[in-house]
């Protein structure tokens, strides 16, 4: 089987590939997965592709596999790593996550002391009524499924929040495996709130809900002011990456 490039372009650059001249053009024919003593693996013409780091591209169940294969399967003459991000994020479990879970765990919990959720709008009227009734009911989800209790403050001025309630999301964050935790360590910055990160890992929200409470305030101004088509392309592929978070997370819990 030919080399496969790594799928990080960083790392790719540093290993002397460079995608506009040395493309890797699809050598494989067919993709499917098979279930291994360390979970399922995805293969090309019955071999296993590997990622950045060198590891064999396996995954904890057949449905998260899947997820990856079909990426393999649809590609076109050409491999485009951009075009794969359930593979990109396998990789980033496998060969990140497993090695740095503490601080990846810490990234996640400091959004629960600055999260999004609580930082509430004095005007305009709308956006108060708008905030208060959509995200006040999960703030309060969170307070009785997760243990984490947080307080809401208006302005933007930093209010720190209960160390317990930080020091549990951590807690949660942990008890995660590779697969999932590197889920939410994406989406937690990606939605500004470990709330509705934890909402969308355990399935209590859909990507695209998810994704348009993050934004009610963003909503809010291209309501007033429209949008460009920069931003526009900004807001569709961050909701994209919700979309497939959605889909991970569902293909995880098998």
């Amino acid at each position: 089987m030919p080399h496969i490039p790594p799928l990080d372009p960083n790392v790719a650059a540093r290993k002397g590939f460079r995608e506009s001249e040395e493309r890797l053009k699809r050598f494989w024919t067919t993709v499917d997965v098979a279930e291994g003593p360390d979970g399922w693996a995805v293969r090309l013409d019955g071999r296993t592709p590997r990622t950045p780091a060198g590891a064999p591209l396996v995954l904890p169940g057949e449905a998260a596999a899947r997820l990856a294969a079909d990426e393999w399967a649809a590609q076109g003459e050409f491999l485009l790593p951009a075009t794969m991000p359930a593979t990109r994020l396998a990789s980033t479990a496998i060969d990140r996550v497993s090695q740095a879970r503490e601080p990846v765990a810490d990234e996640i919990a400091a959004f629960a002391g600055s999260d999004l959720l609580c930082y509430l709008a004095g005007e305009p009227a709308s956006v108060v009524e708008q905030q208060a009734r959509q995200w006040a009911p999960w703030r309060a989800w969170a307070a009785v499924e997760l243990g984490v209790r947080l307080e809401p403050a208006e302005g933007i001025v930093h209010r720190p929040q209960d160390p317990a309630a930080v020091a549990r999301v951590k807690e949660l964050a942990l008890r995660l495996d590779d697969f999932a935790l590197a889920g939410l360590g994406m989406a937690t910055p990606l939605l500004g709130s470990a709330v509705l990160a934890l909402a969308l890992q355990r399935g209590a929200l859909d990507g695209e809900t998810a994704f348009e409470l993050s934004r009610l305030d963003e909503a809010f101004q291209e309501s007033r002011w429209g949008v460009d088509e920069e931003a526009a392309e900004r807001t569709a592929a961050r909701r994209a990456e919700a979309a497939l978070l959605e889909r991970w997370f569902r293909a995880l819990a098998g």
